[in-house]
């Protein structure tokens, strides 16, 4: 039998550091641009309890999304072995294209994935590159495609890869800006001969919600009343994101399992998306008692969230990275491992995937 199997990781992990204690010189406004009186360093904690975040990375001015994944990318196909000009597709998930220093303009074409394909010098005109928009769940949703495209005998090598740089299009003066992050993540997948016991995807689950849903993370004006240039940031209403997800995000993760055939007690590790500790923490307990588990076993989620932030499409491929090559701490994966990666994010969309390792 045939399934999609992983055969090669790599990420790029920017070199500047911006901890928390960083953002204590600036102002907050909430979303109806009214200053908040509150201490910032009474804010900036509150939102390290919640978040779990204390520090993230920023890349640096003379790295661009595309730059970062297609670092990322040559470390996945150096992992993998292949011959890079054996590539049938190479899927770019991120969300504002190239953006470069103190410029809001998102610059997308040509596209993301036709630029990696350059700076990786694949001459291969068989090899097609494209791009994916889907939010934070974008490069889980590039690995679905590729599993898809492996079963309908299109593509049988797939590199698969999720960049964003979000320290460029934030908005300073809002609480959320402390979130988000930049980086890149990368996999080769192949659709090849394995065992029923083997590794590979084994089931997948998706949902987009875009009624009252659509906005919940969206484009928008800075919070500070002193701001009218008429410039655009990524803004998410917190609230409304965080109830969404602990509703939506552990049944997709059940269906998901479920459909894969998989028992609950089989499960070795979930790779959610690193969005906010809290929120993570509450998905998994959650999914845990759509079984009757009331108690989420020990290791089960290994987390990057607080030393990296949210690189959005980045966060679950460079932890799984991270996690493969061995450089997160009790968190060993073995031959056999069930593994289940969940995200959600603007769409508002949720997609999950099960793999055996």
């Amino acid at each position: 039998m045939k399934r999609t199997i992983i055969t090669g990781t790599g990420c790029y992990i920017p070199p500047l550091v911006r901890k928390n204690e960083d953002f204590a010189a600036g102002s907050f406004y909430t979303e109806d641009r009214q200053l908040i009186e509150q201490p910032i360093e009474e804010i900036i904690e509150k939102f390290r309890k919640i978040t779990g975040i204390a520090e993230r990375r920023y890349a640096p001015a003379d790295m661009n999304t595309s730059g970062m994944a297609a670092f990322a990318s040559k470390l996945a196909i150096d992992d993998s072995g292949i011959d890079p000009e054996t590539i049938d597709q190479i899927i770019v998930a991120h969300n504002y294209g190239d953006l470069t220093p103190h410029s809001l303009q998102p610059d997308t074409v040509p596209s993301l994935a036709s630029r990696v394909k350059h700076l990786l010098n694949i001459r291969n005109p068989y090899c097609i590159a494209y791009d994916i928009l889907f939010g934070c769940p974008g490069w889980l949703q590039g690995m679905i495609q590729a599993d898809i495209y492996g079963k309908a005998g299109v593509a049988q090598r797939c590199l698969v890869v999720g960049s964003e740089t979000l320290s460029r299009i934030l908005d300073q003066h809002d609480r959320d800006s402390m979130i988000f992050s930049d980086g890149a993540g990368a996999c080769i997948l192949e659709y090849k001969e394995t065992t029923h016991s083997g590794p590979g995807v084994l089931g997948v689950s998706m949902r987009s919600d875009c009624l009252e849903e659509v906005s919940f993370i969206n484009f928008g004006q800075s919070y500070s009343p002193k701001e009218d240039t008429g410039a655009c940031y990524i803004k998410m209403k917190g609230r409304k994101v965080y109830e969404y997800a602990l509703r939506h995000v552990p049944e997709a993760m059940k269906e998901c399992l479920d459909r894969s055939g998989i028992p609950i007690g089989e499960l070795k590790m979930i790779f959610i998306h690193q969005a906010n500790e809290k929120m993570d923490e509450n998905i998994t307990k959650a999914f845990y008692g759509l079984y009757g588990i009331t108690e989420v076993p020990e290791y089960v989620m290994p987390m990057s969230i607080h030393w990296l932030g949210n690189s959005s499409v980045a966060t679950i491929p460079t932890l799984f990275d991270l996690v493969n090559k061995c450089q997160v701490r009790d968190h060993l994966l073995h031959p056999g491992d069930i593994l289940l990666f969940a995200s959600v994010g603007a769409g508002m969309n949720i997609n999950a995937v099960c793999y055996r390792y």
